[in-house]
């Protein structure tokens, strides 16, 4: 049996406790209980989320124990100090266990208990900056879905709890049983922990649904030219008044966009997968890998072969 230890906070982050339904799933895919799950805090008893919504939970005390401890976020670390308690508890735990994590912000209770000094970590996008602010021995890296590094993983915010935890699931339980878990929790995608935290799709943000039409057109048809014609016919609007409405909803022109689109795909496949540079740049829509190249060294400052080398090289 497998213990995992949820430590949390007064005011945790709800969506935190969405990761245990990836161990509940994992035991269920495995035809027997592995996993065995369990919330503690520092006083124990009733302890309130940040929604209000309040769960039971363990105190921690030098007799709790547990293969796995998983700290969780607040909506804003720098608001609300951590608990001496539970720093001290960090500290005397992880010697004992098998890994630490922390989920979100929940990495700034690992950094400051020094968990995470010398150590490549994770956390929110919007707090990365200050983490490596106040933890200058940390080596922060704010646009990964998870790290792990030794014993020490972290995730970057909300939705990448989850695949932190389907990352531990696959550690311990095999690959087949990860990809069942994500199947059965409808989870479209398992990403990677070096996928980016960002989405051009996201970032994009159009206000129309036309336009976001568009966008999905675009990506299920990457490996096209894709004109300003075609994108406009697709949601039957004329190429000029489509070129208008798409700038004014996303601030860029339907080239650059596509562009970003294109990126994102390919440096997926990079990631992801082992297929020929040739083959990656084919199938996201770049004339060859030279052109692949050049569109890399200009959005990202490397090439593509630096990315899949730093891939190869992840602990």
């Amino acid at each position: 049996m497998h213990r995992i230890g949820y430590v949390l906070t007064e005011g945790f982050q709800l969506l935190a406790l969405a990761t245990q339904s990836v161990f509940e799933f994992a035991n269920v895919m495995a035809g027997e209980p592995f996993y065995e799950v369990e919330n503690y805090s520092l006083a124990g008893g009733m302890i309130r989320s940040s929604l209000g919504l309040a769960v039971s939970s363990r105190a921690l005390d030098e007799q709790s124990q547990a293969d796995t401890w998983i700290f969780t976020g607040v909506i804003d670390p720098l608001a609300r100090p951590t608990p001496p308690g539970e720093l001290a508890f960090a500290r005397q735990a992880s010697p004992r266990a098998r890994r630490v994590a922390a989920i979100c912000t929940g990495g700034f209770v690992l950094a400051e208990a020094g968990l995470l000094s010398g150590r490549r970590a994770t956390t929110h996008w919007a707090y990365a900056r200050e983490m490596q602010k106040r933890h200058p021995d940390v080596h922060v890296e704010d646009d990964r879905i998870y790290m792990i590094d030794g014993p020490i993983w972290t995730s970057a915010g909300m939705t990448a709890g989850l695949d932190l935890a389907l990352a531990m699931v696959e550690k311990d339980l095999g690959a087949d049983v990860a990809r069942s878990v994500a199947h059965k929790l409808v989870m479209h995608q398992r990403r990677a922990g070096g996928q980016s935290q960002h989405s051009e799709l996201l970032d994009l943000a159009p206000k129309s649904d036309r336009i976001q039409s568009a966008l999905d057109y675009a990506r299920k048809h990457l490996q096209r030219p894709l004109t300003v014609e075609e994108l406009a016919e697709s949601v039957h609007l004329s190429p000029r008044q489509f070129s208008r409405v798409f700038t004014a909803e996303t601030g860029q022109s339907p080239a650059k966009a596509i562009e970003g689109l294109r990126l994102e795909a390919a440096r997926l496949m990079i990631e992801q997968s082992t297929h020929p540079l040739d083959v990656v740049a084919r199938e996201t829509g770049f004339r060859d890998r030279r052109h692949l190249r050049e569109a890399f060294l200009r959005s990202f400052g490397i090439p593509p072969q630096a990315v899949r080398r730093e891939v190869r090289e992840r602990p």
